[in-house]
């Protein structure tokens, strides 16, 4: 298979790893794809969203499969264009991803399926969010409705801090045109997991389950990020969890979804809560997550070109993942600044040393190269991985390899993995 990737992040290095593995791969191109990444695929500079770009390269290099990694471009329309072209493309057309676009949508999908979720209000005026805010009390969540790149959700422990994250939101769109609506829940109590399911539009399998570490500082402190690192598999979501997680909740949404004519394709990103009830939905996502990915790709047994296309065909209902029983765990290390904004151009030394130790797996995010030198080039810069007969086992390999790299412009958390070793 002739095979375009989407996406220049550590997601799509992990993706690329692991497509490139498949028997059934010809070629494999990236655009516009990273250093990283140019180990497995031809990189070609297309931006993620350049819809049209992509399209016609695909149809110029008779590519059969289109895999976009991040979310952008699916809400953009493009799976639609491949449609349209006779690409097939493993992703859910622009009106399913509002599943991740809007999160007041997802709301609305979840009420209409009877899938449990966080109580929640949304407004389109600030005055009318911060009186809500005010008569709620805190704890309480704040999340701007469009696509923040993660950054867009604000656990307020006061009724302050909720004040001033609808005012950033609403008033100094500091999310842009995302923060012009938000939504208003009610803070759940318990943990969170992160549970993937690839779906055909009617069929649905599950793809396992990680935890992230949202927070930029040790403990779960500081401002949301994209993500400083994720493990796998999770403690308190097994098997029987992940059947009852395909049951009442991803396959009632693909119901729901077919219903409004949106049929959704690819993966769906479930972020859950684990309460004293049950699991309850946080948000949708419509791709896999960064930097759960990396460590779901690492697990990973079967061939995923394989089970991309059987979702693109439809007939998930033939078919199953199958994840070892090996623990992985990633660490994000991250460009000081962020996630504000990063120092960027600063040398990483050291890579070759640290993946050549045992279970080891570097994925590039922000990263460029100029001549022999690894410069960063964005906030989140490398996701360094480890495998190991348990979780404790990955995570020692994972920082041993941390600390085979030499980069003073960086930093990284140093608990990745804590909740679930802390039991």
């Amino acid at each position: 298979m002739r095979v375009l990737l989407v996406g220049s992040g550590g997601r799509e290095h992990a993706l690329a790893w692991a497509i490139s593995a498949s028997p059934l791969l010809e070629t494999l191109w990236c655009a516009p794809g990273n250093p990283g990444i140019a180990e497995h695929a031809t990189c070609v500079p297309i931006p993620a969203t350049d819809i049209a770009g992509l399209v016609r390269f695909a149809r110029d290099h008779a590519v059969d499969l289109v895999v976009p990694g991040p979310e952008a471009p699916l809400v953009a329309g493009l799976a639609d264009a491949c449609a349209r072209e006779g690409i097939a493309c493993f992703g859910p057309s622009g009106p399913a991803a509002r599943l991740e676009g809007s999160k007041a949508f997802a709301k609305e999908v979840c009420l209409a399926a009877g899938v449990p979720t966080a109580r929640a209000s949304v407004f389109d005026d600030a005055e009318a969010a911060i009186a809500h805010v005010r008569r709620e009390g805190a704890p309480i969540v704040v999340k701007a409705d469009g696509l923040a790149a993660g950054k867009g959700v604000t656990v307020a422990a006061t009724v302050e801090e909720g004040i001033a994250a609808v005012e950033a939101a609403m008033r100094a769109r500091v999310h842009g045109e995302a923060g012009a609506r938000i939504l208003i829940e009610e803070c759940l109590a318990g943990e969170e997991v992160s549970f993937f399911a690839l779906c055909d539009g009617t069929h649905a399998v599950a793809f396992g389950s990680a935890q992230d570490h949202k927070r930029v500082g040790e403990g779960e402190t500081g401002p949301n990020t994209g993500g400083m690192g994720a493990y796998s598999p999770t403690p308190r979501f097994d098997r029987e969890a992940e059947r009852r997680a395909i049951e009442t909740i991803v396959t009632p949404v693909l119901a729901e979804m077919k219903r409004r004519g949106s049929p959704f394709v690819g993966v769906l990103f479930c972020g859950l809560m684990l309460t004293d009830t049950g699991p309850k939905v946080l948000e949708f996502n419509v791709r896999f997550g960064d930097p759960e990915c990396q460590v779901l790709m690492l697990r990973l047994m079967d061939d995923l070109l394989v089970a991309m296309r059987a979702a693109c065909d439809g007939m998930l209902d033939r078919f199953s993942v199958r994840l070892g029983p090996e623990a992985a765990l990633g660490v994000v290390l991250a460009a000081r600044g962020y996630p504000g904004t990063p120092e960027g151009g600063t040398e990483i030394r050291g890579i070759e040393q640290a993946a050549a130790l045992p279970g080891v797996t570097i994925f590039h995010a922000g990263t460029r190269r100029e001549g022999n030198r690894l410069l960063a080039a964005g906030g989140r810069v490398l996701t360094v991985c480890a495998t190991g007969a348990d979780l404790a086992e990955a995570r020692s390999r994972a920082y041993a390899a941390v600390d085979r790299i030499d980069w003073a412009g960086g930093f990284c958390r140093r608990d990745i993995g804590w909740r679930a070793l802390s039991r």
